[in-house]
């Protein structure tokens, strides 16, 4: 288990919405940023795919509830959120069509997103969890420009 709280999430979200958007992308370790967005991996874990399968099941159950933990919390800032599948995306992707930051680096690494609109910027979160074969678990944090997602 981590030792990860929603109000450490809460905070890293904070100073991705205050932190300015580069004009250049730029990588580090945990965040990836470009023009008018900032991708940050809230809570990383290793490859399981050599792992017990329980040990993988109690992993995947604690990134749900850790996710449901920081959507409960950003509803209680800004009300309910969009709720944005990301299958359309990753086929453009696929495809060599463009599609628009933050939502490009997203849609190659979580399914679907829960999004907001505040202060002038989109902040979303969600949950990739590899698959069956290859289980990987990261819990995401996006902040972009307002118009990121129309």
């Amino acid at each position: 288990m981590t030792n990860v709280t929603t109000a450490q999430h809460l905070t890293a979200i904070d100073i991705l919405r205050d932190r300015e958007f580069p004009a250049e992308p730029v990588r580090s370790a945990m965040v990836e940023s470009g023009p008018g967005f900032h991708v940050a991996h809230l809570r990383a874990d290793e490859q399981l795919w050599d792992a017990d399968p329980v040990d993988v099941a109690e992993t995947a159950q604690e990134y749900r509830a850790e996710l449901e933990g920081l959507i409960s919390a950003l509803c209680l800032r800004w009300g309910e959120p969009e709720v944005l599948d990301l299958a359309e995306h990753l086929e453009r992707v696929a495809m060599g069509m463009p599609v628009r930051p933050p939502l490009d680096v997203l849609c190659g690494q979580v399914p679907r997103v829960h999004a907001w609109r505040a202060d002038g910027r989109w902040i979303a979160v969600g949950l990739g969890e590899g698959d069956s074969e290859m289980p990987v678990f990261h819990l995401l944090a996006a902040v972009g420009r307002a118009d990121a997602v129309r």
